[in-house]
């Protein structure tokens, strides 16, 4: 399969959590690519994330929504933008409960604005990230590209939203559109309100950490810098029209990442908080890799244990990082 090249790249939701750290592989792996991070800034982006490459001749930062049709055709009218990766969401399945209409704002509305305006413009390639949560819970086995959708949140159903917005941009108009649905990410610059840095961080000040249910739910993790790999291969090698499961490979429940992370802070099983089950929370997650293993030759590199430790590390070094954004949470 040829290998596409790009200029130049607009990478939306860039000052977030998997963004950030895509962007700082992109800019390591190819130094030539320009990139324009666009992302709103809302409580879970952060500048700092990137502070290192602030002042890259090929790295841009600019504020703005990607539901604003005129900031998105000003971006693309004013540059030779030929590939977008779409990570800008809303993420969090708690604040999905809570307020679900901005999510399906952003991921749904503000979606369709970018394919619009790639449409528009003939760009080379648009990936949308996705979630493996779009195929709701499964007991046994694993779900391939091919299952249909079951979504049980309302963040799960907006990324499902999406995603058909984009298969129709790609059947109707033919956008040359890549999907990704990826299983559950950690490593550092991750916003403290998911399980293993809001764990991390509660436990550094001696506070409980609070564990769903039975803590039985099972996800399947993958470090960061696999995934920015996996992405990679997907937006120059994978197939246009076509999804890949991303996954780690590392099915665990949440009670062993806790007792794992409670065993590398020194802290006892008396700092687990049990709280009643989260509304509609999915049993399992787990997806069949075979297609991208395949295809592309990707497979996770990442000890998972070693990674967990490397994480819980960062966390523990980076408190001037994480401190500002649990106070103002």
């Amino acid at each position: 399969m040829a290998e596409r090249e790009f200029k130049a790249l607009l990478v939306t939701g860039g000052a977030g959590f998997i963004g950030s750290n895509f962007i700082h592989y992109m800019m390591k792996k190819y130094p030539e690519y320009k990139i324009i991070n666009l992302d709103k800034l809302t409580y879970a982006g952060n500048l700092e994330n990137l502070k290192d490459i602030e002042n890259n001749e090929n790295y841009r930062f600019v504020r703005g929504d990607i539901c604003d049709r005129s900031i998105i055709e000003e971006l693309f009218s004013a540059n030779k933008i030929n590939a977008v990766i779409n990570f800008a969401a809303e993420s969090h399945v708690d604040r999905s409960i809570e307020d679900p209409g901005v999510f399906i704002q952003t991921d749904v509305y503000g979606t369709f604005i970018l394919l619009e305006a790639s449409a528009k413009y003939k760009i080379e390639a648009f990936l949308q990230i996705s979630t493996d949560e779009v195929y709701g819970s499964i007991t046994d086995g694993s779900f391939k590209e091919t299952d249909p959708f079951m979504p049980n949140s309302p963040y799960a159903a907006s990324k499902a939203g999406a995603e058909m917005i984009v298969r129709s941009f790609y059947k109707t108009y033919g956008t040359p559109v890549l999907i990704t649905r990826t299983s559950n990410n950690f490593g550092p610059y991750q916003f403290p309100e998911k399980i293993i840095p809001l764990f991390v961080t509660n436990l550094i000040d001696g506070i409980k950490v609070p564990l769903y249910g039975d803590g039985m739910n099972v996800r399947d993790w993958i470090y960061v810098m696999d995934n920015c790999h996996a992405l990679d291969l997907v937006l120059h090698r994978g197939k246009i029209g076509e999804a890949y499961n991303i996954g780690g490979g590392n099915e665990k429940p949440n009670v062993w990442i806790t007792k794992t992370m409670l065993k590398l802070l020194g802290k006892p099983d008396s700092m687990i908080q049990p709280v009643a089950d989260r509304l509609g929370h999915d049993r399992r997650y787990s997806v069949d890799c075979t297609k991208i293993e395949q295809e592309l030759g990707w497979r996770p590199e990442t000890d998972f244990e070693e990674a967990l430790e490397k994480t819980v590390k960062w966390y523990l070094n980076n408190e001037e990082w994480w401190r500002p954004l649990k106070k103002s949470n």
